[in-house]
């Protein structure tokens, strides 16, 4: 190699380092986080009580692990390959437990508001956790699914206008270059916005994104409050 090729390959790698992880070409993320958390939600479903899921109660769960298969299979270790059936089902799979937590969360308020909550206030809190639980991921999901076009959109950096922005992409200078957001990253989003009902260190830009957060805390806000009113009231 001549010292000229040299120097421009080192000129080159300068000019790659000084631009964020997110604004550029990286390696596809790794997918065990994400499944950590369906199977999660997935087991939090089943454990609800009969009366506070859709009906037949196995058939979104096994919907959903049946997505979750053959999406794993596509992309085993670290989402790569992209494919629009693929990305189809992903985000079926997503509205999927959507749906099924928003018709639990109805019918335990439903049966709240009607006198029918459950008598013993740890059962009712259990399945008011197992709701609030599953919405954090759920909406997670679909912050991930969304935010440029999602995980492969954004590892292929096609689109450099994010609907979530987030502090390192605010002070680049706080971070490491290499920094990009993953799942978890999402997941805490999730979590910070049903638990404090609005936005705490990341920010929504696009109005999808500002409907999801405003979906998600209303269904959390609502849970939330009837579940504990309900149980300090079984309690006294």
């Amino acid at each position: 190699m001549t010292i000229d090729a040299a120097a421009s390959g080192e000129h080159e790698h300068r000019l790659t380092q000084s631009v964020p992880a997110w604004l550029r070409k990286t390696e596809g993320e790794a997918r065990f986080p994400v499944v950590i958390a369906i199977l999660a939600a997935i087991a939090l479903q089943m454990l609800l009580p009969d009366r506070l899921a859709a009906r037949p109660k196995w058939l979104l769960p096994i919907l959903e692990l049946a997505l979750l298969v053959g999406l794993s299979v596509f992309n085993p270790l670290r989402l790569t390959k992209s494919h629009p059936l693929a990305r189809l089902a992903s985000l079926v799979m997503t509205a999927l437990m959507t749906i099924a937590n928003g018709i639990s969360a109805g019918l335990l308020i439903h049966s709240i508001l009607n006198g029918h909550g459950s008598g013993d206030a740890t059962a009712l809190l259990g399945s008011g956790a197992a709701i609030y639980l599953t919405n954090v991921v759920a909406f997670a999901l679909w912050y991930w699914e969304i935010d440029r076009g999602g995980p492969i959109s954004r590892a292929d950096a096609k689109d450099p206008h994010p609907d979530f922005l987030f502090p390192q992409m605010a002070s680049p200078e706080i971070a490491s270059p290499d920094w990009e957001p993953t799942f978890i990253d999402y997941l805490y989003v999730s979590f910070t916005n049903a638990t404090a009902f609005s936005p705490t260190d990341t920010l929504p830009l696009s109005r999808f994104a500002k409907g999801l957060m405003a979906a998600q805390s209303a269904i959390a806000l609502s849970a939330v409050a009837l579940v504990i009113a309900r149980a300090i009231n079984v309690l006294h």
